[in-house]
């Protein structure tokens, strides 16, 4: 049914909780899976840092845990037997929500299982759902996985 995986993770709860549905997913599928993690630098700015400390060392700390996330999510994978690829992406003005699409038909993905971080109310309304709009602009089907224990603000 499903050939390609493609598993957004952010190292949440819920990003764990979505790498263990989709390992049992390409398991039973004999899918391929791709991890991916969007580093949204300008989210962690403020506009306070000068540019060298910025290039310096807010960005390479930036990449670091990027690819320290990927890695984690590899590797929970692989206790699973499934070696899965993964990518880092940047923001380049898009969305978050909008990258995740945009490289799941890149890929060729068949399916998108990502995690929510189970926020509602004024949270989830302050904060916004990459994972809801991910859902609504995605052309495939798209699997949310809740964190173990959602916040419940």
């Amino acid at each position: 049914m499903y050939e390609k995986i493609l598993v957004p993770v952010d190292g949440s709860s819920g990003g764990n909780n979505a790498i263990e549905h989709a390992a049992s997913l390409a398991t039973l599928c004999k899918a391929q899976v791709r991890v991916l993690h969007v580093l949204d630098v300008l989210a962690y700015a403020n506009g306070f840092e000068t540019s060298a400390i910025y290039v310096n060392d807010v960005r390479p700390a930036m990449l670091a845990s990027g690819r320290r996330i990927l890695a984690d999510a590899q590797r929970a994978l692989l206790d699973h037997a499934i070696e899965a690829q993964g990518e880092l992406e940047q923001c380049d003005g898009r969305r978050v929500a909008q990258i995740i699409v945009d490289y799941a038909k890149k890929w060729g993905a068949d399916v998108i299982v990502m995690g929510t971080h189970g926020r509602r109310g004024f949270n989830r309304l302050m904060m916004g759902s990459d994972a809801e709009l991910v859902a609504r602009l995605a052309p495939i089907p798209v699997l949310l996985v809740k964190p173990d224990h959602a916040d419940d603000a």
